[in-house]
């Protein structure tokens, strides 16, 4: 815990500063409401390998500034943190950019803007925030999701959150339609996926609202591992605890590739880029390479 007691904590801000996240694990994004005082005391020891302290549709606005002020209280009074560190703000002009300023000396790992549309918010966000940040999106609109593989003008823009709910309403569409198994989701999905990732951005899949219902969440986890996804936003410990088993690189995932790397430039520093291996059958060079993916993203676990 950040402070022993939320009784007598202090009323001003501190000097501490958290230390750059030290892993690269990405499996589960927990959204975290910094007027709960009790789950921001336990930001520096928690499950989630990400956490986003949220300063956007769930804050009222007559709350906002309260919110930000306790991030930056309880940033400035911690100096580590197991967990990645996001503030998502409000839109850039609708106070974002005052957030943006107002956080910029703090220790924390990267802003997240919402409602992003175009390259022109994307450079001026760039423009207002510290560079030793990461900047990342919440994808909630037609025009980013149409653009999306354009967006990345800068590589400190390196994740993109999917926004299902806002999405859909921009789009004209029910959120009745986010249920498994439907087709216009599904490609909502998959264009979401293929677009991040041809522009080199992380791409986070979206919120289930039903926090109780962990069947259905573990059934959306499970189908988003299949099409490719490495990490889910999450509302809640319950869903971080599914979301960090489902999206884990598996002991014979690692098993494998290692071997892979292994036979392949053993092979290959004898100019033989294709063969026949005892254990996993035909390599070549896209089956190596698929090994270093794998191997890149088990994230110092």
């Amino acid at each position: 815990m950040i402070f022993e007691s939320l009784e007598n904590i202090p009323k001003t801000f501190g000097s501490k500063r958290k230390a750059p996240c030290s892993h690269t694990r990405r499996r589960s994004n927990m959204m975290l409401n910094p007027l709960n005082l009790k789950h921001l005391n336990r930001m520096d020891k928690h499950p989630a390998d990400m956490i986003t302290l949220n300063l956007e549709d769930a804050i009222a606005p007559s709350r906002k500034k309260e919110a930000l002020q306790n991030i930056a209280l309880f940033l400035s009074n911690m100096e580590h943190s197991d967990s990645y560190l996001i503030v998502r703000t409000n839109p850039l002009n609708e106070g974002g950019a005052e957030e943006i300023a107002f956080l910029n000396d703090f220790g924390f790992d990267a802003v997240r803007v919402a409602k992003v549309k175009s390259q022109t918010e994307i450079a001026q966000a760039l423009t207002l925030l510290s560079s030793d940040k990461e900047l990342h999106i919440s994808l909630e609109t037609k025009e980013a999701f149409e653009k999306l593989n354009t967006l990345r003008i800068d590589e400190r823009l390196t994740t993109a959150n999917l926004g299902i709910l806002d999405l859909l309403s921009s789009l004209g569409l029910p959120q009745s339609l986010v249920r498994l198994g439907n087709p216009t989701i599904d490609y909502i999905l998959s264009k979401f996926l293929v677009d991040a990732k041809t522009a080199g951005i992380h791409p986070i899949s979206f919120m289930f609202q039903e926090y109780n219902d962990t069947d259905t969440f573990k059934a959306w986890c499970e189908q988003e591992k299949k099409m490719g996804f490495e990490s889910k936003a999450c509302m809640g410990p319950k869903q971080v605890e599914i979301a960090n088993e489902i999206f884990k690189i598996n002991k014979y995932e690692i098993e494998r590739a290692q071997h892979i790397k292994a036979a392949f430039e053993s092979n290959a520093a004898k100019a033989t880029n294709g063969f026949m291996d005892e254990k996993y059958g035909f390599i070549d060079e896209p089956i190596y390479r698929d090994a270093l993916i794998i191997l890149n993203n088990i994230g110092n676990i």
